[in-house]
């Protein structure tokens, strides 16, 4: 936070929960607003999750289709899962491609994070990007339902101008892979996680 952003900052007074489930917990807390005056704000609090880009040699990324309950539909996107309490995001990126596509990568990079609704949720995605995949056996939790198939770029940038692809993270993760394959932006690729730098905080 920047000292020329005083002006802007909420102080919190008061906190209280108004439901608190297996892994999501929503908030109602009372602020101060920075003219002096209070006011309240609801939201979700999320122990964060991560979303990998995976790049095959052939130039296609490998995507899933689920249903989603809440939106009552089944949805394009990338390989993703929420972190485990103390969990290192790399970690968890590395578990969840097996877990849900069978592939295991010998390189990954760090892309970032991103806020997925600032608004009412505290919930941070971390971006990874995993090439040099293997192909081995799916691990599906229990209750799990998905098919994994893969995409050119071209085919997904389609479908999120067609609205096909409507997720979030999976519409930011094709603004990385779209200046990645550019040569706009870049990645530092490792092969030893251990060099791989770690989100800040």
């Amino acid at each position: 936070m920047s000292a020329d952003d005083k002006h802007l900052i909420e102080r919190r007074l008061a906190s209280e929960t108004l439901f608190k489930g297996n892994f999501l917990e929503a908030r109602r807390d009372t602020v101060a607003l920075p003219d002096g005056r209070s006011a309240t704000r609801e939201y979700v609090t999320h122990p964060g999750a991560v979303v990998v880009v995976p790049l095959l040699d052939d130039g296609r990324v490998v995507v899933e289709r689920q249903y989603r309950y809440p939106v009552g539909r089944v949805m394009v996107e990338f390989p993703a899962g929420k972190l485990d309490a103390g969990e290192d995001p790399l970690t968890c990126g590395q578990r969840e491609l097996l877990e849900e596509t069978g592939y295991s990568a010998r390189e990954w990079a760090r892309a970032g994070e991103m806020h997925l609704a600032i608004a009412y949720s505290t919930e941070v995605l971390h971006i990874y990007f995993a090439r040099g995949l293997q192909q081995g056996e799916r691990q599906l939790d229990e209750g799990e339902f998905l098919d994994v198939f893969a995409a050119t770029p071209a085919q997904l940038l389609d479908w999120s101008r067609s609205g096909e692809l409507t997720d979030a993270k999976s519409l930011s993760c094709l603004l990385w892979l779209q200046n990645l394959l550019s040569g706009a932006w870049t990645l530092d690729w490792h092969t030893d996680p251990g060099q791989i730098p770690t989100p800040a905080g």
